[in-house]
């Protein structure tokens, strides 16, 4: 089973959402603020060659910005990377959507077709 962890009002997650509606592709939505991926599959898609760090982070969040993390992600480590990513979804780049296997990250069409068709 393929699940979304999103936002309900953010729109990317909205256009990700949709795009399994139209290809008929059935998943189950987790709010991303509640339940979070788990650490193996943040560190998956990090370690995987999709995702560099940075693009892992949600870069335009307010968290994000009252952290200062943009000065800090040069530097840290992996561990501390995916110690902040497990403790507050929204510091996770949304949509998170995965089937244990396979990992997207945010809304890219050509992606989620390569992916998930």
């Amino acid at each position: 089973m393929i699940t979304i962890y999103q936002h309900p009002q953010c729109s990317t997650c909205k256009k990700t959402r949709a795009w399994f509606d139209e290809e008929g592709i059935a998943y189950e939505l987790k709010d991303i603020r509640e339940e979070r991926p788990d650490r193996e599959s943040i560190r998956q898609a990090i370690t995987s060659g999709n995702l560099t760090l940075r693009r892992m982070f949600n870069t335009s969040g307010n968290l994000y910005k009252e952290m200062q993390l943009k000065d800090k992600l040069d530097s840290m480590e992996l561990d501390e990377a995916l110690d902040l990513l497990e403790s507050d979804g929204m510091l996770i780049r949304r949509p998170f959507v995965t089937d244990g296997t396979q990992i997207t990250v945010g809304h890219d069409e050509e992606k989620l077709t390569t992916t998930w068709k």
